[in-house]
C-alpha cells in the first residue's frame, strides 16, 4: 500500500535534515534579480502558443491579527481601508498578464492565499473575482479546482454563501492547536465552535473538498495535548489534513521573537507528537500522500497517487501539475514553463511599480537542461516514491547511472539503511523512507552544496 510508514527512530535521527520542501526545483533560494518582465513575456508567448491550461494563485497579504509562528508575506493591519489601493494595483495586474494570454486557456485550478483573503469585505471580493473572470477564462461549471485559505475567525456563514457563489469549491481551514494554552501563546485565541461553523457551512453549501491545517512544535505543545487536538479534528472529517513541522526561526521571521523559546517542546517530544498523529490519522483512514500531508483514499491526490500522476508546484501536491501557474499579488510565484518569477515581496514596491504600468517582477530562474532533468527526478520521488529509470532515460536521452555516477555511494548508502531500494532500473522509496522522502530528493539537488542549509526547516 502506498500509505505504509514504518516509523524508524533511529533512521529518523540519522537522516532528519535541514533541506528545502521541494515546491520546486531549483528551489526559490536560487532565483536571482535577472530574471525581470522581458523574461515573462517570452514564457507567458510560448504559453499562449501552446494553449496551456492555466493555473491562478493570487496573494492577499492583509492580517488583522498577528499570529506569531507565521512565516508567510503579509501585512498586519486593522484598517480595511488598506485593501482598496491594493486591489486597484492587483487589477492592473490582472490585465496587463491576461493581455498575453489567449482567451481559449481555461483556467482549472485557482488559489486566493496570504494572508487572509477573507480580510476583503463581500464588495471586494466579488470585485476581484468579476475582474478575473472578465481577463482569464475561468470554467462555469464548477469543474475546476478553485480553493481559498479560511481562517474562521474571519468567516461566518454568510461569508461562506458568497465564496461558494464566486465559484470556490474547495476551502483550507487554518487552525494550527486547539489546545487554549498554545493558542494564547502564539496569539491565535480560535474555537473548535468557530471552526466547525465553517466546516458545518461549507458542506451545507456543498463546496467540494475540505483541508485542515495543523502544526506540531509549538510552544506549551506536549504529546498528549496535541493528540487531543488530532482526535477532535479527525471527528471533522476533513478531506485533507497538513500537519507542518513548526520551523522556528527567530533569526528570519520577526513575528517567531515573541514565542518563548524555553516553552518549545523538545526534539523528542516532536517526533513523539508526529509518531503518534500519524497512527491516529492511520487508524482514521486517511493516507499519508508526502511532505506533511495526508488525505481520504477516495480524495483525488489519494487517487492521482495510486495512478502516478501526483505532481508538486508551489501550491504543493497538485493534480494541474501540467498547467501553467500565474502568480498574481506581491510575492506571488509563477511557473510558466521552464521560468519560475516572483513578484516583489514590498508590497509599496509591488504597488508604486504597478502604478507605473509595470509588472513587479522582482527576481526568478529560468530552468536550464540539467534543472529540467532533476527536476523531474525529484517530482517522482517526492510524489510517488519511486522513480524509473528508463523513463527518464527516455524523456532526457541519458544513461541514468551514467549521469548521475557521482551520486551512488549515497544512494548505496540510503539503500544499505533501509530508506530505499536500489537497482539497475529504479528506486523505491521503502515504508521507513517514505517520512524521510526531502533527504532522498536532496541527493539529487545539485545547488545544496552552496546554500546555506539554515534556510530551510528539518525534513521531520
Amino acid at each position: 500500500m502506498l500509505d505504509a510508514i514504518r516509523w524508524d527512530t533511529d533512521l529518523i535521527r540519522r537522516y532528519d535534515l535541514a533541506g528545502p520542501r521541494y515546491t520546486s526545483y531549483p528551489t526559490a533560494v536560487q532565483f536571482n534579480s535577472q530574471v525581470g518582465t522581458f523574461d515573462l513575456f517570452h514564457a507567458l508567448r510560448d504559453s499562449r502558443k501552446a494553449l496551456r491550461p492555466l493555473s491562478l494563485y493570487v496573494h492577499v497579504p492583509f492580517c488583522a491579527n498577528i499570529c506569531y509562528y507565521c512565516a508567510c508575506n503579509k501585512v498586519i493591519t486593522k484598517d480595511r481601508g488598506r485593501a482598496m489601493p491594493y486591489l486597484q494595483r492587483l487589477e492592473q495586474e490582472i490585465q496587463l498578464i491576461a493581455c498575453h494570454l489567449d482567451p481559449a486557456q481555461k483556467v482549472e485550478q485557482l488559489h486566493f492565499g496570504g494572508g487572509t483573503p477573507t480580510f476583503l469585505s463581500h464588495d471586494e471580493l466579488r470585485q476581484l473575482m468579476a475582474h478575473l473572470r472578465k481577463h482569464f477564462n475561468l470554467l462555469e461549471d464548477d469543474s475546476g479546482d478553485y480553493g481559498i485559505e479560511i481562517d474562521p475567525r474571519e468567516a461566518d456563514w454568510s461569508t461562506m454563501g458568497l465564496l461558494r457563489e464566486l465559484g470556490f469549491n474547495r476551502v483550507s481551514i487554518g487552525l494550527q492547536d486547539l489546545d487554549p494554552a498554545v493558542q494564547r501563546a502564539v496569539n491565535r485565541l480560535q474555537s473548535l465552535e468557530e471552526t466547525r461553523a465553517v466546516i458545518d457551512a461549507a458542506r451545507t453549501l456543498q463546496f467540494r473538498s475540505i483541508n485542515i491545517d495543523l502544526i506540531y512544535g509549538l510552544p506549551k505543545q506536549t504529546p498528549d495535548n496535541f493528540a487531543r487536538t488530532v482526535e477532535e479534528v479527525i471527528s471533522l472529517q476533513p478531506d485533507r489534513l497538513s500537519v507542518f513541522n513548526y520551523a522556528h526561526l527567530p533569526e528570519r521571521f520577526m513575528p517567531q521573537r515573541r514565542i518563548n523559546g524555553n516553552e518549545l517542546p523538545s526534539p523528542a517530544h516532536k517526533l513523539e507528537m508526529l509518531q503518534r498523529t500519524i497512527e491516529q490519522l492511520t487508524a482514521a483512514g486517511y493516507r499519508y500522500i508526502g511532505m506533511d500531508h495526508f488525505a481520504l483514499p477516495d480524495d483525488e491526490l489519494a487517487i492521482a497517487q495510486e495512478e502516478e500522476t501526483l505532481q508538486r508546484n508551489f501550491q504543493g501536491y497538485t493534480t494541474h501539475g501540467h498547467c501553467d501557474l500565474i502568480g498574481l499579488g506581491v510575492s506571488a510565484i509563477s511557473q510558466i514553463g521552464d521560468l519560475y518569477c516572483q513578484n516583489s515581496s514590498d508590497l509599496n514596491e509591488y504597488q508604486n511599480t504597478l502604478a507605473a504600468a509595470q509588472l513587479a517582477t522582482s527576481r526568478g530562474l529560468v530552468c536550464n537542461a540539467d534543472d529540467r532533468l532533476r527536476r523531474a527526478v525529484i517530482q517522482q520521488l517526492i510524489c510517488n516514491f519511486s522513480l524509473d529509470f528508463a523513463e527518464i532515460e527516455q524523456q532526457f536521452n541519458v544513461d541514468f547511472q551514467g549521469y548521475f555516477g557521482a551520486l551512488w555511494p549515497q544512494l548505496q548508502g540510503m539503500a544499505n539503511d533501509g530508506l530505499i531500494t536500489l537497482d539497475r532500473e529504479r528506486i523505491e522509496v521503502l515504508p521507513a523512507g517514505r517520512l524521510l522522502v526531502r533527504s532522498v530528493c536532496m541527493v539529487f539537488d545539485a545547488y545544496l552544496e552552496q546554500q546555506n542549509r539554515q534556510r530551510f526547516s528539518r525534513v521531520i
